[in-house]
């Protein structure tokens, strides 16, 4: 046994040997270059898969065309150029959900108020022994555990309002305006909006030849007409009209049709107002208020010789 394992050993060291002196003969042979011929993807060039900005020559938009309408005939006016930092701000959804929230919280009124054990009237004597009786113990009759009593851990007036960034906030009003703006459901009519009712209607009205309740229907049925001619109806998700101040005829008629649309005043929009409706019916100056009002975050505090240079975006050129 041990004369083949040393037969076999022998056996393994001569072709280890012959192995390693092919291997440097192999080394040592060098391969003309004439014989290898790179292949057709070799050769091709490796493409240009980024390029720079400068190449490119991108520019961003600095201005988007917004048209003016009259109302309520739907007629467009005039085409007006407005900066891209007011109508054309990228959808942040999270920083519309933080304005959302934050109006919402702060309009809570927080006076919900239970009195405890303590606060409620009437005497303090134990209802009954603690002895005796074979029934629960029991103490005053202010007890949680009886009818009348007092509650435990109820509520109590306290404030629900949350806090928010001004920067943050002004840029959720503009990224909500632009959000519609970019959508097509933006309306921006004429400085004046009013709703004409026929000369026959007021005519009727004038002579009290028309009861209340009749004129009360015309106002509903008038109100329909303009809003499902124009797509601002009820089909179409309703809508919401935003004037400078309040005017007699709009307002009275859209409150006959709450379920066609609504419509407030300036001062009463919040960044909910200008997501909630399926169009957004604004007067020109309206939209202008809201623009200035809320762009704390573009504003550039420059001063030359202790004057204060303004700097923001400009908007309202008359194209055409």
């Amino acid at each position: 046994m041990a004369s083949k394992g040393m037969r076999g050993l022998n056996e393994a060291l001569r072709n280890l040997s012959l192995s390693s002196q092919t291997c440097r003969e192999a080394v040592s042979h060098r391969i003309p270059s004439s014989t290898f011929t790179r292949s057709m993807a070799t050769e091709a060039p490796l493409p240009r898969i980024t390029t720079s900005v400068a190449d490119t020559g991108y520019k961003p938009i600095t201005t988007v065309p917004l048209t003016i309408f009259n109302f309520p005939s739907f007629e467009p006016a005039r085409l007006e150029s407005w900066s891209a930092k007011h109508l054309h701000v990228p959808l942040r959804r999270d920083i519309l959900h933080l304005a959302v929230v934050y109006e919402g919280d702060n309009t809570r009124q927080g006076t919900a108020s239970t009195k405890n054990r303590w606060e409620v009237a009437g005497s303090h004597r134990k209802v009954r022994p603690q002895k005796g009786l074979g029934r629960s113990r029991a103490g005053t009759r202010q007890s949680p555990l009886f009818r009348g009593g007092g509650k435990t851990f109820g509520p109590k007036p306290r404030d629900f309002g949350t806090k928010i960034t001004r920067k943050v906030y002004d840029l959720a009003w503009r990224t909500a305006l632009s959000y519609r703006y970019r959508r097509g459901e933006l309306v921006v009519c004429e400085d004046g909006m009013e709703l004409p009712y026929p000369e026959e209607y007021l005519e009727m009205v004038r002579s009290h030849a028309i009861s209340r309740e009749l004129a009360r229907e015309f106002r509903k049925k008038w109100a329909q007409q303009v809003l499902d001619t124009n797509d601002w109806g009820r089909r179409a998700g309703r809508s919401t009209i935003i004037t400078t101040d309040p005017r007699d005829n709009l307002y009275e008629a859209m409150a006959e049709v709450p379920n066609w649309g609504r419509a407030i005043d300036v001062l009463d929009v919040d960044v909910k107002d200008l997501l909630e409706t399926g169009r957004l019916v604004v007067e020109r100056d309206a939209l202008k208020a809201m623009i200035e009002a809320h762009q704390s975050d573009l504003v550039t505090k420059v001063f030359v010789d202790n004057v204060r240079v303004p700097t923001t975006p400009e908007s309202g050129m008359v194209l055409v």
